[in-house]
């Protein structure tokens, strides 16, 4: 791509996330979000440059868009490039701009979605629409996806896509998507492109402690409060062994490496100090997590409940969901019944071959310096349901970053923002990746 088209596509870029940001397609879970309009804007978008595309509505206002971008080999698998159009909520107290705003302040572009994931929306928008403008033709067919619904285990984006047009998606092999490619600084100034190979499984779950009702003001040894308590004390204070994985053997072998420090797989987390902020989510990666989030008891002061509800976010590493399923048993003995709630798989694919290569070599061109390193993300992505029909997933929306910027503290986060210059650096390696890819 010449000099003068990158310099548009950036632009582009740029106009695209102010103007997503200022849609608020906000979910608020249990089935309770409206992509309709983002849906809607980024349709109007291919068409102006002449590409059609399908609106897919899987319930009252939950949309998805699709559209297919021919290669010129049709004798490969394509790529799908997926991002999805939904967000948290933000209350716009809490923060010091409008959340809703798009604003361009202080070198960053603000609001809610600038990192989780409309950043990545623009960029892959952007890219598209320039190659039709050109009339360039990419190596292979590109599937171009937003999904509705990922902010809330995508019932109504990815899974019911695979579930029910699972045709969409024939003869693609491999996906590109969120939360990867970004540069974390380590101790002595290396900095990672961190490319995400591998998430974590899920297991929401609720307790329930049953007991005897009665009278606030009598003795009750057999008090379901009580013994829902108890249960949630054990989960929330446990500490789980650290295990390694694959990816993480990688991962933090590398900066063992360059750090000069030991890698030791029953203590990698002794290697946390090394990364900074990004030790909140990588820091959740080297062993299992159950967190307690919920509970709900009693209707009065003075009435002991019959029942006590917990809600338990579980994660489970690659390999180890016998282990989080039976440390739960464990903890909970016979002091609560234990219900799956919401269950998706953990993924893990290896950081080789040719598509990693391609990533690899976009970001150092882009940023000599820069090491490529895989890593396993904490949460999950709608990379969990393409697996289904055996598509290979990566996170992979590059970003070059502040080395002091807390970034991971954004997602989900008051004052969420995203460098201009980093989104810019993003934008050229996804360029030279899917023109190589």
């Amino acid at each position: 791509m010449e000099l003068n088209e990158i310099t548009a596509v950036e632009n582009d870029c740029i106009q695209l996330l102010q103007e997503m940001i200022r849609i608020p397609s906000v979910n608020y879970g249990e089935g309770k979000g409206d992509e309709r309009a983002m849906a809607a804007y980024v349709a109007e978008k291919l068409k102006e440059v002449g590409i059609d595309s399908e609106l897919i509505e899987t319930g009252p206002n939950r949309v998805n868009v699709i559209a297919r971008i021919p290669g010129r080999d049709q004798t490969r698998p394509g790529l799908v490039v997926h991002g999805h159009l939904d967000v948290v909520p933000a209350d716009a107290k809490d923060w010091s701009v409008d959340p809703f705003s798009g604003l361009l302040k202080d070198g960053y572009i603000w609001g809610r979605g600038a990192v989780d994931m409309k950043d990545g929306d623009a960029m892959y928008l952007a890219i598209i629409r320039s190659w039709a403008r050109t009339g360039y033709v990419p190596p292979r067919n590109i599937l171009l996806v937003f999904f509705a619904d990922e902010e809330a285990g995508s019932e109504f984006g990815s899974h019911w896509m695979v579930d029910n047009r699972p045709d969409i998606f024939e003869g693609y092999s491999e996906a590109i998507s969120e939360v990867g490619g970004f540069s974390i600084t380590i101790t002595g100034g290396h900095r990672l492109y961190v490319i995400e190979t591998a998430e974590k499984g899920i297991q929401w779950m609720q307790l329930t402690a049953s007991g005897t009702a009665g009278h606030g003001s009598f003795a009750n040894p057999n008090n379901a409060v009580t013994k829902l308590s108890r249960v949630i004390s054990r989960i929330g204070s446990y500490v789980w062994p650290e295990r390694e994985t694959a990816t993480n053997k990688k991962l933090f072998g590398k900066i063992a490496e360059l750090t000069g420090d030991v890698y030791d797989p029953t203590r990698a987390s002794d290697l946390l100090k090394h990364i900074g902020g990004a030790s909140k989510m990588i820091g959740a990666t080297v062993t299992n997590t159950a967190n307690p989030t919920m509970l709900n008891a009693g209707y009065k002061a003075n009435v002991i409940p019959q029942h006590a509800t917990a809600v338990v976010d579980g994660r489970f590493l690659p390999g180890y969901e016998a282990e989080l399923e039976s440390t739960i048993k464990e903890l909970v003995g016979s002091d609560a019944t234990v219900e799956m709630l919401v269950r998706d798989k953990a993924l893990e694919v290896d950081f080789a071959g040719p598509l990693v290569e391609a990533m690899s070599a976009a970001l150092i061109a882009e940023d000599p310096e820069g090491i490529p390193v895989p890593y396993l993300m904490s949460g999950g992505t709608d990379n969990k349901a393409l697996a289904d029909l055996g598509i290979v997933g990566y996170g992979f929306s590059p970003l070059l970053l502040p080395a002091d910027l807390d970034f991971f503290a954004l997602f989900h986060g008051v004052d969420e923002r995203v460098p201009v210059e980093g989104l810019k650096f993003g934008v050229r390696v996804l360029i030279r990746f899917l023109e190589n890819c």
